[in-house]
């Protein structure tokens, strides 16, 4: 029988090695309600739209008040 030939295990470092090792991604999946899907798709847009409410919600009591003192 022939003599088996040593595995390489040593990195190879020429120029044209690769810089970077692979990346690996990993992914968990997850039983989401029907909210949490919609809120994780429009969240910032409902947030955003919460605040504008709310600033005007509160000028309006503002204007409410000023009049009322007159």
């Amino acid at each position: 029988m022939a003599k088996q030939k040593k595995k390489r295990n040593k990195r190879y470092h020429g120029v044209d090695a690769r810089v970077t090792t692979p990346m690996v991604t990993r992914v968990s999946a997850e039983e989401r309600s029907r909210f949490k899907e919609w809120w994780l798709v429009y969240g910032r847009l409902a947030k955003f739209a919460a605040a504008v409410v709310g600033i005007i919600a509160v000028i309006v009591l503002l204007v409410i008040g000023i009049i009322g003192l007159f």
